[in-house]
């Protein structure tokens, strides 16, 4: 699956522990009602992202994780992810006119 959009804010690299890294992006969309969209890149993916700045159109590839959680009183909650594994800048310039 694929996201579309401006990149809005790119966080720096959290170590969650010794043998886990993550680096959040939030890409918002250019549509009418338009969706801020965290995107999550991990371990050695999370490097994907230091060549990117705040304001670039991109489109990023991503996969959607899901996960199950029991509760300590039993309640049984999901959660979804969205982990990007390939981003690439998009155009959206209008090309200017030759003389």
């Amino acid at each position: 699956m694929e996201i579309s959009g401006k990149i809005k804010l790119i966080n720096p690299t959290k170590e969650v522990s010794d043998s886990f890294k993550k680096r959040e992006v939030v890409v918002s969309t250019e549509e009418q009602y338009v969706q801020h969209i965290l995107i999550e890149f991990i371990q050695d993916k999370c490097s994907i992202l230091d060549s990117y700045n705040v304001g670039e159109n991109v489109t990023v590839s991503i996969n959607v994780r899901g996960k199950e959680h029991s509760t300590k009183d039993g309640e049984v909650r999901y959660f979804n992810q969205l982990q990007g594994w390939k981003i690439e800048r998009t155009s959206s310039a209008v090309p200017s006119e030759q003389n």
